[in-house]
């Protein structure tokens, strides 16, 4: 009998955090802006503290279901909480100014490296929390590598790792689950994934343990090269 990941010809990716390195983009943009406010907050941390926030929000707007707010709303209501958190004062220009960085991300360099030698033997698509226009706009511009497809949220109107997601994922790619593969550095993407028949590599970039569950990934790698690599067993 074949292996399960013998099956899998389309991987789906997170972007923000994954392939898209978020605090090496932000961290200097928040860095400058705290400087500008002769503030002495460790940039880094106010990082950590927004994006905590952020994924709250997200969890939130799912639960609650007050409406959708989208990816950069979320990020915009999280930026402004730990602002008022740490008492810095803003303008409205200002902050609509910061969440500009998200238009600016760049990948991290084993992302782009991998993807490429994945592109040769996978259908790579894009399935994120972003707003549809955001993660056509980096997957275009800021990554260069093509995608063969994005999928935001926005489809379902809920956040990850909320089961719609991955099921319009796999209806969207007209795929059994078990011929997707969820690649993530984040153990909740993976946690949804397999939740609905998808296979699963957890890219521990941050050096974190994996939730207690009995949803474990099918991977675990350092990094995209070592996906590369890894999946090359199973063709």
């Amino acid at each position: 009998m074949s292996h399960p990941l013998a099956r899998v010809h389309t991987l789906t990716f997170d972007i923000f955090g994954t392939v898209l390195d978020l605090t090496g983009s932000i961290v200097p943009v928040v860095k400058d802006y705290l400087a500008s406010k002769n503030s002495a907050i460790d940039p880094q941390q106010f990082w950590v503290d927004w994006r905590g926030r952020q994924r709250l929000e997200q969890h939130q707007d799912t639960i609650l279901m007050l409406g959708h707010g989208g990816y950069l709303e979320v990020a915009r209501r999280a930026l402004l909480f730990t602002l008022r958190r740490y008492g810095v004062e803003f303008s409205d220009g200002e902050s609509t100014e910061i969440i500009k960085v998200f238009e600016r991300l760049k990948p991290f360099e084993d992302a782009r490296i991998g993807l490429e030698k994945l592109s040769e033997h996978y259908k790579l698509v894009a399935l994120s929390n972003g707003n549809q226009w955001l993660i056509d706009h980096l997957t275009e511009n800021n990554i260069d590598v093509k995608f063969d497809g994005c999928l935001s949220v926005e489809r379902v109107g809920r956040f990850k790792p909320h089961p719609s997601v991955y099921r319009m994922a796999a209806t969207e790619l007209d795929c059994a689950p078990g011929e997707i593969m969820m690649v993530a550095a984040h153990s909740f993407d993976i946690l949804g994934a397999r939740a609905c028949g998808f296979r699963g590599t957890f890219v521990n970039r941050y050096k974190l343990p994996y939730e207690e569950s009995k949803l474990q990934p099918d991977l675990v790698v350092n990094d995209f090269v070592e996906l590369a690599e890894a999946l090359a067993e199973y063709r």
